[in-house]
């Protein structure tokens, strides 16, 4: 859902709305009331008894779809939050779990994949291996970085080290501890071509407003922090600790006033700006940048995308004003805190406490297995992928998934023709771009090759490492290859969907379309309102306020006429304002700006779910399901999607720099669609309800 990209055998497939009307019919009934077939949760597809009826819908739409589930569900020991998302990745780590062991249990060849799935499995949870090593693992590293004494010997350490591993994939959680990462992505000024953006870095903690926010809670992470900082350090042998800490986290500060705030760093307006190699001497100073490109496999690339450009000045500059003696330290702890997990136990715990603890809020630290199951999904994501659908996704789950897909086109087709503020110049641009949609389900139309990556049984750490550079060479690789418009970003074990701009295509791994996001058995009322409304926004999401920018072959042009953009513009301004008002803690609210186009995405798709939905009825009445009208079944499950409970400290986390608000007001979006209002009988003195003019559309 340009949702929270963890990391998808048949072609992807291009449906053009009109098209997809004409040779693709919904389902002529609800799965439901098909003979000796029940949905996986009630009678229908929607878990009544997670309901609060006491509540009613227009005072608190989420209370009274989830308020018995909410005060039943308890949020896991080791997790910082609970939610329906959480119910799936539970479901496909166990399974991937279960596949990766029976990888590593049979006795496969040297150098498969299926050894290699299960040596890098196998080596995460070798704890006496990992206990004997001690820091052997890293020692080579960190003896690079002591003998750094130089800017030449600093700057070729930091090109060296940097790795393509910014979760950019939605253009929100540009998170990485290293200096810079890399984005190796179709050119936003040309999409024939790809073109590396060199993006900011280096901080650990979770975003600049934990170094900078004078707030009292973000004071006493700071603090914990530090200490957590000289512990790291002390435990691997580093003397004067404290001292070190100290350093190390106020070039880190110095690194988050120079960064961009999470608004600014997902504009596309303000980040797309290009370097030549050349430029960055002159509009970076600092770094010795022919020292660091040559070190990074990049001194043969011209130009460059500089997608936070102040920031890379600003970052560089720290390379000469601040001594190398604090660089040194702060690049051994950021390589000890990288494989604290991977690490003997006391580095481990000491992660979990601060990472964990302090950071996310929980108690207990994951079990062994998941971290070695993300891992190994990490490293090997689309191997492991390869074998869980050949295990857990069926041709007619596939099939049903599609023929949604291309409901909901036509559906936005159709709603692009009804729009009375819409010129029709601009009209014609959106269609051609719905046409132009790449819509991927369940898996990649070509698996990843792993062949050349190296696996030891015995070597957690090394087997992390070298995943990484894999992965890194592999987008350098892209630079001279032509652009391959089918490229997912997901593996198909990971449940979250996906809208890439650039490639004007959108993608459903397998593990979402579970339920009781997709349930073959359940309600079409409930599968529309749930992954229909998925469906939806990740569509949307090509006319948010950030896809709005991306024409068909999806690099950035203006295809508005003044007129419209400025109407689309007061739209997204309203549905900001609303945001706002949402406070899920006493110290902070919902940046209406910064999740305005997640906001947009919701809103849209879940109107244009709803046009499909009644679509899929053919003109007939919806039948009426224990009590329960179609009308009423669709937005149930779209609650039911958005079931969540968040502790604290993540809350914060999200309120701060995410691009999403907390699901629970997400699901108050039902209160600017008209038909909610009729579907539940909202009165005008409801909490929820808004009048006619006040009620947001943007599509």
């Amino acid at each position: 859902m340009r949702l929270r990209s963890l990391r998808l055998a048949a072609a992807l497939i291009v449906l053009s709305s009109a098209a997809a009307a004409q040779t693709v019919m919904p389902p002529s009934q609800p799965p439901s009331t098909q003979p000796g077939l029940k949905p996986m949760y009630g009678t229908f597809g929607f878990d009544v008894t997670g309901m609060d009826p006491a509540v009613k819908p227009g005072d608190d739409f989420y209370a009274y779809a989830n308020g018995a589930w909410d005060k039943r569900t308890t949020i896991p020991e080791d997790r910082s939050s609970f939610s329906t998302f959480g119910v799936l990745n539970d479901r496909a780590l166990q399974r991937t779990k279960a596949l990766i062991e029976e990888a590593a249990a049979t006795n496969a060849p040297d150098g498969s994949e299926a050894r290699k799935i299960g040596d890098f499995y196998g080596a995460y949870m070798d704890e006496a291996s990992i206990e004997r090593a001690g820091l052997a693992p890293i020692k080579a590293e960190l003896a690079t970085i002591a003998a750094i004494n130089s800017q030449a010997r600093l700057s070729a350490y930091l090109g060296s080290a940097m790795r393509a591993d910014v979760d950019a994939l939605n253009m929100t959680e540009l998170h990485t501890d290293r200096l810079f990462g890399l984005w190796v992505v179709e050119d936003l000024n040309d999409t024939r071509h790809y073109l590396p953006y060199l993006m900011q870095g280096g901080l650990w903690l979770p975003s600049r407003e934990y170094y900078l926010a004078d707030n009292p809670r973000f004071i006493e992470v700071r603090k914990a922090y530090v200490a957590h900082v000289a512990r790291l350090m002390s435990l691997a042998g580093f003397s004067d600790a404290p001292e070190r800490a100290q350093r190390i986290v106020a070039l880190e500060t110095e690194i988050a006033r120079a960064q961009w705030n999470a608004s600014d760093t997902t504009d596309p307006a303000k980040t797309n700006v290009q370097w030549n190699r050349e430029a960055f001497a002159q509009n970076a100073p600092g770094l010795d940048w022919n020292a660091f490109f040559k070190a990074a496999g990049l001194s043969r690339q011209p130009r460059f995308g500089a997608w936070q450009a102040s920031a890379i000045t600003g970052i560089s500059a720290q390379a000469t004003a601040t001594p190398l003696e604090a660089w040194r330290d702060y690049l051994a702890f950021h390589v000890i805190a990288r494989r604290a997990r991977m690490l003997p136990k006391a580095f481990a715990d000491e992660s979990f406490a601060f990472n964990g603890g302090v950071l996310a809020g929980t108690t207990v630290q994951t079990p062994r297995w998941r971290r070695a199951v993300e891992a190994t999904n990490e490293g090997m994501g689309q191997a492991v992928g390869k074998l869980y659908v050949q295990n857990y996704f069926s041709p007619e789950a596939k099939a049903e998934v599609q023929a949604m897909v291309a409901n909901v086109l036509a559906a936005f087709d159709a709603r692009i023709d009804r729009l009375d503020w819409m010129t029709p110049q601009t009209k014609a641009k959106a269609k051609e771009k719905l046409a132009r949609f790449h819509v991927g389900v369940g898996y990649p139309d070509r698996w990843r090759d792993y062949s050349a990556l190296e696996v030891r049984a015995s070597d957690a750490i090394g087997n992390v490492t070298r995943a990484e550079l894999f992965d890194y060479r592999r987008n350098l690789a892209k630079l001279s290859q032509p652009v391959d418009r089918g490229e997912w970003h997901l593996d198909p074990q990971t449940v979250n969907a996906l809208n890439m701009p650039m490639q004007n295509a959108i993608s459903f791994p397998a593990a979402i379309l579970e339920p009781s996001f997709f349930d073959p058995h359940a309600d079409a009322a409930v599968n529309y309102g749930a992954i229909g409304s998925v469906i939806g926004h990740e569509i949307s999401h090509g006319f948010d306020d950030t896809g709005a920018l991306f024409d068909a072959r999806g690099q950035i042009a203006n295809w508005w006429t003044p007129e419209d953009m400025a109407h689309f513009k007061t739209a997204g301004a309203a549905l900001a304002a609303q945001f706002d008002t949402y406070k899920p803690l006493p110290d902070l609210s919902v940046n209406g700006e910064l999740t305005l186009g997640e906001n947009i995405a919701d809103l849209a798709g879940l109107a244009v779910a709803y046009d499909a939905y009644r679509r899929s009825l053919r003109g007939q009445p919806a039948p009426v399901i224990d009590g329960f009208t179609g009308d009423q079944r669709f937005f149930l499950g779209y609650a039911q999607e958005n079931r969540s409970k968040y502790r604290e400290a993540l809350m914060r986390r999200v309120l701060v720099g995410d691009g999403h608000a907390p699901s629970e007001y997400r699901a108050l979006t039902v209160r600017n669609l008209d038909a909610w209002y009729a579907a539940f009988d909202v009165k005008p003195t409801e909490a929820l309800a808004l009048p006619p003019e006040k009620r947001v559309t943007v599509w």
